[in-house]
């Protein structure tokens, strides 16, 4: 198996957890050594996950609402229903998707192929979007474009947890974390610079995103996969399994997930109806609010840097983990309750601010907890496919729970309380930050 020795050295790092067996039986799948990675790699790392957040977010930021509008004017709903259904069928196919990158033998490695097919796909998908004639077609366009971008970025990180060891995680996890912030901001930038096109408002972001993935693996290969340990192939047995796992068996990896599970649950009752809220608690037309909006876009981009950089490089110096994601949920209670009791712009300023600063810093160390505490590393592709479920099931849940709470208790014609989704939403934040904090054992 190849590797650039230029920029790794050899670490030896305990297992935490012993591989289990295939659920059939057989020998375990053979995971690649952990290498110490030097900072030519992560830089790589950092543009490769730029590039497919670069190309996935600016869409659901943009694009695709301003193609719908152009097909359906004055349905903006068809936009939940666009999105929404793509999202579920990535949900259904990821932990399929990452069951055969697991045991995808290649001369370009387990993860490359997946990196390159998918930004393929998705770069074709994109093109089907800016040139379909309704939203039916769109829709379906966008379904294929999702599997694709989406399978390109777990990709990247499935890489993660193939080559970064324990003493990394946080740092690594930090700053990929914040390529990911960045990325949708810079591409909207772009996509405004071409705003006369619709072609290209799609082009321009996807064809610069699908390069910056591809050039990962072109200038820091993966190494040949075919040495590895193989299985005795994908069953539907195997298939069925890989959307669960056994919280009795592994039961850190079970705690985390639900940690995570409860605290994107608070994050999203939080979030979903923001531009609404700032309508409210402004007394503006909600029309008027977009720039606002962006205002606190752009100074929450800083501060989640700031928390995603603070809390990955500082629990890796201290090697402490889930402290760090508890003050990442104490700090979001901070300022979801600021935000829950403000009625002025400086106030709202301050509580979204605190708010992505917590997010960014409990995500990036939490993402370090989830490398260490998988059940098996050589199947990262499936279990961090799993793991993806604890957000993406609340990112579609909240939606749908949060206006029975904004209405609880409202007269009809009456405003909508706010305050108590807010609450609501640091209560679980901060069980989720809890959760982790106390439950496992095996990260400290």
């Amino acid at each position: 198996m190849s590797h650039d020795n230029r920029d790794v050295s050899v670490v030896v790092t305990p297992s935490t957890t012993s591989p289990p067996q295939d659920v059939e039986g057989s020998p375990p799948i053979e995971a690649p050594p952990l290498r110490k990675v030097g900072r030519s790699y992560l830089l790589w790392l950092m543009i490769a996950s730029f590039g497919g957040s670069l190309a996935l977010m600016v869409p659901l930021s943009y694009s695709l609402a301003v193609r719908i509008d152009d097909l359906a004017p004055g349905h903006e709903e068809r936009l939940g229903y666009v999105t929404g259904s793509a999202q579920f069928v990535y949900l259904v196919l990821s932990p399929l998707i990452g069951l055969w990158s697991d045991r995808t033998r290649s001369r370009l490695g387990r993860r490359t192929p997946f990196m390159i097919g998918g930004t393929l796909l998705g770069t074709v998908a994109l093109v089907g979007v800016a040139l379909a004639p309704s939203v039916l077609l769109l829709g379906l366009a966008w379904v294929v474009g999702m599997i694709g971008w989406s399978t390109a970025g777990q990709a990247v990180q499935n890489v993660q947890a193939d080559r970064v060891p324990e003493e990394q995680r946080g740092r690594v996890s930090a700053l990929t974390g914040v390529m990911t912030q960045i990325a949708p901001v810079i591409g909207i930038g772009l996509a405004y610079g071409v705003a006369s096109s619709t072609f290209l408002v799609f082009l321009v972001p996807g064809v610069l995103g699908a390069a910056l993935v591809v050039l990962f693996p072109v200038f820091k290969p993966e190494g040949d996969s075919r040495a590895l340990v193989r299985t005795s192939g994908v069953t539907l047995r195997s298939m069925v399994a890989s959307y669960g796992f056994s919280p009795r068996r592994y039961p850190d990896f079970g705690w985390n997930w639900l940690g995570r599970f409860v605290f994107f649950m608070g994050l999203y009752f939080n979030t979903t109806f923001g531009t609404f809220f700032y309508a409210q608690r402004l007394d503006l037309p909600v029309k008027e609010v977009a720039g606002i909006v962006a205002v606190i876009g752009t100074i929450g981009v800083v501060a989640a840097a700031g928390g995603a950089i603070g809390g990955g490089f500082l629990s890796d110096k201290l090697g402490r983990r889930k402290l760090f994601a508890l003050i990442g949920s104490a700090v979001f209670v901070a300022g979801a309750v600021t935000e829950a009791f403000a009625h002025s712009l400086p106030q709202l300023v301050v509580g979204a601010v605190l708010m992505q600063f917590a997010i960014a810093t409990f995500s990036a160390v939490d993402q370090a907890i989830v490398f260490a505490v998988l059940p098996d590393r050589a199947e990262a592709g499936r279990y961090l496919a799993v793991v993806g479920f604890a957000q993406k099931i609340p990112s579609a849940a909240a939606p749908l729970i949060a206006p029975l709470i904004i209405t609880l208790g409202v007269s009809d014609g009456g405003e909508k309380n706010y305050t108590q989704l807010y609450l609501l939403g640091a209560v679980l934040a901060l069980v989720g930050g809890l959760i982790v904090k106390l439950k496992i054992k095996s990260v400290r």
